[in-house]
């Protein structure tokens, strides 16, 4: 039900940082990666597609992610030491849809002075 939702994140995320999206789904610790996948965990909360959703559709791409990791990587997007980082990301986001969900939240983020 929410899986096309999801592979059209993927897609729009892995574009915005200049990924392939298989790239989102190999073990990495490569900030541009972690980056894009705590925007995906964001975005796929906000939609509001549930964690244990998330996890399932990850671990269908060959990407294992726990429960805890995905809370982080929404509370990382959240937080106010986030917002130089995912700033690049506000276009993105003011693309997207604003149907069915609010993106007031991260394009205050995006906008805000560091």
């Amino acid at each position: 039900m929410h899986y096309p939702i999801f592979s059209e994140y993927v897609s729009r995320v892995s574009d915005t940082y200049s990924l392939s999206p298989n790239e989102l789904f190999i073990k990495s610790k490569r900030r541009d990666i972690v980056d894009a996948r705590q925007l995906l965990y964001f975005l796929c909360s906000k939609t509001p597609i549930r964690i244990r959703y998330i996890q399932q559709y990850m671990k269908e791409n060959g990407y294992e992610v726990g429960h805890s990791t995905i809370i982080h990587g929404i509370k990382r997007v959240e937080e106010n030491e986030s917002k130089k980082r995912f700033a690049e990301a506000s276009i993105f986001l003011s693309s997207l849809p604003k149907k069915g969900f609010s993106l007031t939240l991260v394009n205050d983020l995006a906008s805000s002075d560091v």
